[in-house]
């Protein structure tokens, strides 16, 4: 059951990736011009790829799984999650993958943006590159067996990297069914 909000939205400031807004009571943030996010879990013979960046909220590097920003350029305001998946996927990581599943829309932290984005399983993985990002994202490619990820997570966490929540969702046995 879906109500309508009594209170008009009101956007309080906007940069170029992100705005402000309020309704009511409730301030929170979302993507600027309708972006949108692709989340990627590219699964590889019983291990996952993931990938490690500085994150500037967090003044730290994070440990994710790979990502990015559809439709973020100009002249891609349309763009597909999944052509934006398979940018992201070989940019980031250096793979490309020959089978693709499309797992849905998700929200990232409802109560605080309005931010979604689109969870792709990616698998049967090729080594294209390198991977690292585009300039100036200095990422770094982990391939993790699926049956350590538990003490490698902790190994990192140890280390000092953040986790990023959606992590957990590989910590959960029975959520990749065969294509772990």
């Amino acid at each position: 059951m879906t109500s309508e909000p009594a209170e008009p939205e009101v956007v309080l400031w906007s940069g170029k990736w992100i705005e402000a807004r309020s309704r009511g009571k409730w301030e929170y943030v979302s993507r600027a011009r309708g972006i949108r996010a692709a989340v990627i879990v590219p699964i590889d013979a019983g291990h996952v790829i993931l990938v490690e960046q500085f994150r500037v909220p967090l003044g730290r590097r994070c440990l994710e799984l790979p990502a990015g920003l559809i439709g973020d350029d100009a002249g891609s305001e349309g763009e597909d999650p999944l052509a934006a998946a398979k940018r992201e996927l070989v940019e980031e990581t250096g793979y490309a993958a020959a089978t693709w599943r499309d797992a849905g829309e998700y929200f990232s932290s409802p109560g605080m943006t309005s931010e979604s984005f689109t969870l792709l399983l990616a698998s049967d993985l090729t080594r294209v590159g390198s991977g690292g990002g585009i300039e100036g994202e200095d990422i770094t490619v982990h391939r993790v067996a699926l049956a350590d990820l538990p003490q490698r997570i902790a190994q990192f966490r140890k280390a000092g990297l953040a986790i990023d929540v959606k992590l957990l969702l590989l910590l959960g046995a029975n959520l990749l069914g065969e294509s772990a």
